[in-house]
């Protein structure tokens, strides 16, 4: 989509406004952007979010440059200076590298998501068994002793039920 002021460049930026009720959209490039005083929200901070990212990955360049990601050409160099990663193949390429980061950031390396609701009764019972070793993990570390040991038993409970489960079938 071409920026609706200058119509030459790339749309990067989408402002929304409402005045007086009425909502307004505009697609701008970020030049246009930056000139009609709708900059980085951050920008006015001194706040650069691209540099924040970055910052949680410095230090962690132990490839020296020579290992490049075959898909899109980054370095690792590259990704923790822009703070983004350069394309989904960077994941497997860097993963060494970027797993101490995703940690620090998101607190958690696997992605747990909603599951369909076409799953398997294993399959949500594994799934209720990992968050229950987690917060088990988190109450053990919190020293909540007993919420530690419900967890524990809940835990019995689901795999009990999962090896029954898999008796069945």
């Amino acid at each position: 989509m071409l920026c609706q002021s200058c119509e030459k460049k790339q749309a990067t930026t989408h402002i929304k406004t409402i005045v007086n009720g009425e909502l307004k959209e505009y697609n701008l490039c970020s030049e246009c952007a930056q000139k009609l005083g709708y900059g980085s929200f951050f920008g006015s901070f001194g706040f650069d979010l691209d540099k924040l990212f970055g910052s949680f990955m410095e230090g962690k360049s132990g490839t020296g440059g020579k290992k490049r990601c075959q898909c899109c050409g980054s370095s690792f160099e590259d990704i923790a200076k822009s703070g983004k990663i350069g394309c989904a193949e960077c994941y497997e390429v860097f993963r060494d590298e970027l797993m101490p980061s995703v940690q620090r950031i998101h607190g958690r390396t696997n992605h747990t998501g909603k599951l369909a609701h076409a799953a398997g009764t294993e399959v949500k019972i594994k799934n209720e068994i990992a968050k229950c070793r987690y917060e088990l993990e988190k109450a053990i570390k919190a020293q909540e002793f007993e919420k530690a040991a419900e967890l524990r038993d809940r835990i019995r409970e689901l795999e009990q039920a999962n090896a029954a489960n898999k008796g069945e079938e």
